[in-house]
């Protein structure tokens, strides 16, 4: 069991993703950089927050024509499960792997603190999470407003395709002040695609996967991962 994260210019959260699949969760874990063709022997693909190749253009849009890039959608697209956090999750919109776009935050401020999010779909990232789950996790984004065209919108609910959606600490998904930090549509923080096997979300779960963080909320998502790997090894 093999995770890859990948590393762009710019990526900061590198580090944090590596340290949870390799140091916490103990799974063998290693870099990509973006020079690179090939993933390796992967049986999972990270691509961590940040802001690769410095969010030049916008957020993601010059990682989609970097070296690894087609390797990440030859991955995918063989139904591999990829997880892209923050600049990952503007990543994957860039390479059409998820739908929609990640915009300037509704305020145009960049948001960092924590935040809510009520699990609201299934898959290799969320299946031993009950659905409604509420889950506290950090943010760190300038450009994490989640848009998406009607259609869209209604092809991912009634798919079930929303994985997270920003809530209030009970898990009620509101309008109130505060709610959602980034004036996300439907309060989308995070989505799979429609194979479920690649997830985007803003959110650092990676960055509370340890207690003595404070707060180890994040873990719960690499450890479906990881159990996901197991079943399928």
């Amino acid at each position: 069991m093999k995770v890859a994260v990948v590393v762009f210019p710019g990526s900061n959260a590198d580090w944090d993703a590596l340290h949870t699949v390799r140091d916490v969760l103990g799974v063998e874990a290693h870099y990509v950089f973006h020079k690179e063709s090939g993933l390796g022997d992967a049986d999972a693909v990270v691509i961590p927050g940040g802001f690769s190749y410095g969010d030049y253009l916008r957020a993601g849009a010059i990682a989609r024509f970097s070296p690894i890039a087609p390797a990440v959608e030859r991955f995918a697209l063989d139904g591999g499960p990829v997880l892209g956090i923050c600049n990952g999750f503007q990543v994957l919109t860039e390479l059409g792997l998820l739908p929609g776009a990640l915009m300037r935050n509704a305020h145009l401020r960049f948001e960092c603190r924590d935040v809510w999010l009520r699990v609201d779909a299934r898959g290799p990232f969320t299946e031993q999470l009950d659905p409604g789950r509420v889950l506290r996790l950090p943010i760190a984004h300038a450009e994490g407003r989640y848009h998406c065209d009607p259609e869209t919108l209604h092809d991912l609910e009634s798919s079930e395709q929303i994985a997270f959606r920003y809530c209030d600490p009970l898990g009620a998904v509101t309008d109130e002040a505060g709610v959602n930090p980034n004036g996300s549509i439907a309060n989308i923080a995070g989505i799979y695609n429609e194979a479920r096997n690649v997830l985007g979300l803003m959110p650092h779960p990676e960055r509370a996967a340890e207690a003595i963080l404070g707060n180890d909320d994040g873990l719960s998502i690499f450890q479906c991962l990881q159990k996901h790997l197991e079943e399928v090894a």
